[in-house]
């Protein structure tokens, strides 16, 4: 959202940023100050909750008001959080001047089974919302298919535009003296698969050793860690904090994402930018971003699938590498912030006949 934003503004549009103010950091602080210097319509922040609450009626109000006072072309909202308070807020917009509406699922929602009482709850809500949507983009094929399959076909124009990276991201990442051989980077939770890297690396730990660090924060980081500790890794695992993924390539020969569910991982993007090794699993919009590049993506979960995997690195990392030099060049090719900004840019006008003009990107997310 960060990117697609400035890029916008390079169009010549008025772009603004409406975000969680709760969350956030020294490296988000950063973010925002560029996007403030960058967007005419400014960044606000209005504390936001991750699931839906009371707090969402008076969220809404505040972008309904900053929109009337805005005169916007277009409301975007970002995730799941992001698109509701988009189409209940345009609701009024839509009425007074025929503002359009767009929402892009990051995900969240859709990695809820209709099954369960949180998904009938959240898939219901996409439902109810959708009517009041004039267009939808979706992040990769695989965020757009599932959506169909769980809530049902866009009733409005949609296209797949994928996330991409700038050019001044591509490059070869050095190592450090002290390099670990794998890292993970990301939000320390169930859905990501720390737990099952943890037990991947603990397997056949006397024949191929290997040290990890583990790059993040979130709400299981203290049962991980314990985790760790029964499992006999606390001399062979660190466990560092949040740092930016630049920096945590440093640190590790090879990149895992041992995800049981993603939608489009901004992560497999940057590893590959940075032409890192990677173990990935075969979730989400993953298997787009490799192409035709012959990675042997894992079955999510599959403990012995990623030891192995893992095993095979520590053995002979020269497959590794070719296969990094060529993810590289693929997605150098395919996605790029130019291309993502153009695609975005042209769908508000071909699909939905609006202008550029004034433009808030919205998100529940301060790190979109």
């Amino acid at each position: 959202m960060h990117d697609l934003a400035l890029g916008q503004a390079e169009f010549g549009a008025e772009v603004g940023v409406v975000c969680d103010s709760r969350t956030g950091g020294s490296e988000i602080d950063v973010a925002l100050s560029r996007l403030k210097d960058n967007c005419a319509l400014g960044v606000t922040r209005i504390p936001m909750t991750r699931n839906p609450g009371l707090n969402d009626w008076h969220v809404y109000r505040k972008i309904a008001k900053l929109g009337r006072k805005l005169d916007l072309d277009v409301l975007h909202g970002h995730g799941a959080n992001g698109g509701a308070y988009a189409r209940l807020a345009g609701r009024s917009l839509r009425k007074r001047k025929g503002t359009k509406m767009v929402y892009t699922p990051h995900g969240g929602v859709l990695h809820y089974g209709p099954s369960t009482l949180q998904g009938r709850l959240f898939l219901g809500m996409e439902r109810k919302l959708a009517p009041l949507t004039d267009g939808m983009t979706f992040e990769s094929m695989y965020a757009g298919n599932t959506y169909v399959e769980l809530v049902g076909p866009p009733p409005c124009p949609a296209r797949v535009i994928y996330n991409g990276l700038h050019r001044h991201e591509f490059y070869e990442s050095l190592l450090a003296d002290d390099a670990a051989d794998f890292v993970f980077v990301g939000e320390l939770r169930k859905l990501k698969g720390v737990d099952v890297f943890l037990e991947a690396l603990a397997a056949h730990q006397s024949i191929f050793p290997g040290r990890a660090i583990i790059v993040g924060s979130g709400p299981d980081e203290k049962h991980f860690k314990r985790m760790a500790r029964r499992l006999g890794l606390t001399s062979r695992v660190i466990f560092s904090g949040p740092q930016p993924a630049r920096t945590a390539f440093v640190r590790a020969r090879c990149v895992v994402v041992p995800s049981l569910a993603e939608s489009f991982p901004y992560i497999v993007l940057e590893a590959a930018a940075a032409q890192m090794p990677m173990i990935a699993t075969n979730v989400g919009g993953v298997p787009e971003i490799m192409g035709d590049v012959p990675m042997p993506l894992i079955p999510p979960g599959d403990v012995d699938a990623l030891a192995s995997q893992l095993r095979a690195f520590l053995a002979d990392p020269k497959p590794f590498l070719r296969r990094a030099a060529e993810l590289q060049r693929q997605v150098a090719q395919h996605f790029t912030v130019e291309a993502m900004t153009r695609d975005v840019v042209d769908f508000y006008i071909s699909e939905l006949g609006a202008g550029i003009h004034k433009l808030p990107e919205l998100t529940s997310e301060t790190t979109s």
